[in-house]
């Protein structure tokens, strides 16, 4: 695993493993450890959390947070990190 470096904000958790014991998160496996949640359309989203600049400043926030209220998520590679 790579070392954790010095930067604005701290790491997140990621993706949080459902609650509800009778669902069944959907999991793809890639390899032989590695275990991945996937989105699909017209099915909740599943639970994660990430760092987020709110009220001028970083912190980090879960998805289950504004659960019931509209939000738009947007992804996209940081600024000169040449993706």
């Amino acid at each position: 695993m790579a070392e954790a470096k010095d930067g604005c904000v701290k790491p997140s958790k990621g993706p949080i493993a459902l609650e509800a014991p009778n669902q069944e998160p959907l999991t793809v496996t890639l390899g032989k450890e590695v275990s991945k949640m996937l989105a699909r359309v017209g099915k909740p989203a599943p639970d994660f959390e990430l760092a987020a600049f709110v009220d001028g400043g970083f912190k980090n926030v879960r998805l289950s947070d504004y659960k019931g209220k509209w939000i738009v998520i947007c992804f996209y590679p940081g600024d000169f990190t040449f993706v």
